[in-house]
């Protein structure tokens, strides 16, 4: 790990620090496409941030539970507002995680070895893994969002999956290095 005593604003100790509100700007600016108020620093590395996903995945959880509150509330079936819910939460993120999903999946689908699997992820095309994929997830998230028995519980379900789902990053982050040496990864830093 790099040595972190001369990073601006001091050691980045994985905990909000001083300058707590320009780490969830980093978090949000990065996994949201929701506006930020104010610029950003261009010098801190994103993982200075990583304590501050869950707040942003909080922010795309209240977006998709706010999309199917407005469904539900004009009286459309669970599975419409599911829809709605999954679209609110696209629109939230600019679909980022689901462009990364599709790249891997079309990355481990298709490549034979470490090198040609990071040269299909960055391959601006979605394949056939990666359109399998998207609507596999995407069906598989409809699906368990419909069956919940209500209103109150599907939004509790979305802002909790959402802040759980970014609170994974850093962990993995931590747990496996970057995968190439001049990737956003490793531009990221380390958590």
């Amino acid at each position: 790990m790099d040595d972190d005593s001369n990073h601006p604003g001091g050691p980045v100790s994985g905990r909000p620090t001083r300058r707590w509100p320009e780490e969830i700007g980093l978090a949000v600016g990065f996994l949201t496409r929701l506006p930020w108020p104010g610029a950003l620093p261009p010098d801190r590395p994103l993982m200075d941030a990583a304590w501050a996903f869950p707040v942003a995945g909080v922010a795309v959880g209240l977006a998709a539970a706010a999309g199917w509150w407005l469904a539900d509330g004009l009286g459309l079936p669970a599975t419409v507002a599911a829809v709605v819910a999954v679209a609110a939460s696209a629109l939230a993120t600019g679909a980022l995680h689901e462009d990364g999903l599709a790249d891997m999946a079309d990355g481990f689908g298709g490549g034979r070895d470490a090198e040609a699997k990071r040269r299909i992820m960055r391959d601006s095309h979605i394949g056939s893994y990666g359109v399998l994929a998207l609507v596999l997830v995407t069906a598989a998230k409809l699906a368990v969002l419909a069956a919940f028995p209500d209103a109150g519980t599907a939004a509790a379900a979305l802002v909790a999956a959402h802040a759980l789902g970014r609170a994974a990053i850093p962990a993995l982050a931590w747990w496996q290095p970057p995968s190439a040496a001049d990737g956003s990864g490793r531009a990221a830093g380390r958590p």
